[in-house]
């Protein structure tokens, strides 16, 4: 049995933490080689490690009160659709790329909820892989970590998920959002006015159709890709298409597979506009383009869902917010909200009792910060 987090740290155990993030623009682009601006949350995971002498791992999930173990030598590793595959999978990774691990009792806590869209899953990669190999003695450079946290979730837990949220988690810098170029991996950071707040509303619902839609539109996004490819030159992925070429090549596609692509073409346009309203403090501007993201993946990428509509119906009736959009892969989760400091606490009694008006929900309201990306903490 795997000793509790606390003994663990009293223990003299290592504690390495992996923030969460919110996605201020730029959803569904990642995997399609385009533009996403992530920020890093001061909601975590936290890993707590302690070295063994053999080369098993055995690990302890505060947030299930589960203990799982596993051997680091065993042969044939397999996913068991279970929140331990997030740890195994960076573990399996790791040796498969040549770092040889040594075992490990391993604590993790979370505050970040899961299935809302706030990355719990790339944090707990991030916090387990750092641990694991800095336990083994080794380390690994943030981005190449990234890649193999992504890789981990790709090819051991089955999500096909694209770089946005390990990167974030790894490389995020307090008081700034981050503009990736998800081909190139190329970022910059963009300051955030330090009088708006990040304000995320949990809708509470996590509808169950969210994880299989995820890998469709991932299917839906390559045959659009192989349709541009067939009929324009240098096409990789849906980045490489513009507005101008969807409309005049864009007739052989399926309605769906249509609007899919008009997402990715238009919401990559979003972010660039997006950083440019940034860094010249045009906040009206920022929140127009939030709003035109949502109808989008409203309306062209469907994944959005009723409550998170709503959600978004009622924060931009308050005065003080900016923008409001869906976060995420989408079907319930969260709403990120840019709003005026000053206007908190009266989006927090308008939107509130208004949600759960309309839904028969309470939300979960919390104001983030921005921090910086994994690290030790002791």
């Amino acid at each position: 049995m795997s000793q509790t987090f606390d003994a663990l740290r009293s223990g003299g155990a290592r504690i390495y933490r992996a923030p969460g993030r919110v996605n201020l623009i730029g959803e569904h682009t990642d995997y399609n080689d385009g533009f996403v601006m992530p920020a890093a949350i001061d909601r975590s995971t936290q890993a707590a490690i302690k070295p063994r002498d053999d080369r098993r791992l055995i690990i302890l999930s505060e947030t299930f009160s589960e203990t799982v173990e596993f051997d680091l030598d065993e042969p044939n590793p397999r996913a068991r659709g279970h929140w331990s595959d997030y740890v195994r999978g960076i573990a399996v990774t790791l040796e498969r790329a040549g770092y040889r691990l040594r075992g490990a009792d391993l604590a993790i806590r979370s505050d970040l909820p899961i299935g809302a869209g706030l990355s719990s899953s790339a944090a707990i990669e991030v916090a387990t892989g750092l641990a694991l190999l800095e336990n083994s003695a080794t380390r690994v450079e943030r981005v190449k970590l990234a890649k193999l946290c992504q890789q981990a979730e790709n090819e051991f837990a089955g999500m096909r998920c694209g770089i946005m949220d390990q990167f974030i988690s790894c490389c995020g810098k307090a008081g700034t959002a981050l503009m990736l170029d998800c081909r190139s991996l190329a970022y910059r950071l963009l300051p955030l006015p330090e009088n708006v707040r990040l304000v995320i509303c949990n809708t509470m619902v996590k509808h169950e159709l969210g994880s299989s839609e995820y890998n469709t539109r991932r299917v839906e996004c390559e045959a659009g890709v192989e349709h541009f490819a067939k009929l324009l030159p240098d096409i990789q992925a849906l980045r490489d298409v513009t507005v101008d070429d969807l409309q005049r090549c864009g007739s052989g596609l399926t309605e769906a597979i249509f609007k899919r692509c008009r997402h990715v073409i238009t919401e990559n346009a979003r972010v660039m506009e997006a950083a440019s309203a940034l860094e010249r403090g045009d906040l009206h501007g920022f929140g127009n383009l939030m709003a035109a993201s949502h109808r989008s993946l409203r309306d062209d990428y469907e994944v959005s869902c009723s409550e998170l509509d709503a959600m978004v119906d009622l924060a931009v009736q308050v005065e003080g917010v900016y923008g409001a959009r869906m976060t995420g892969g989408g079907f319930g989760g969260c709403t990120i909200n840019l709003v005026e400091a000053d206007s908190v606490a009266r989006f927090k009694r308008t939107v509130a009792p208004g949600y759960e008006q309309a839904t028969g929900l309470a939300p979960e309201i919390f104001v983030c910060s921005t921090t910086d990306g994994a690290q030790a903490c002791n």
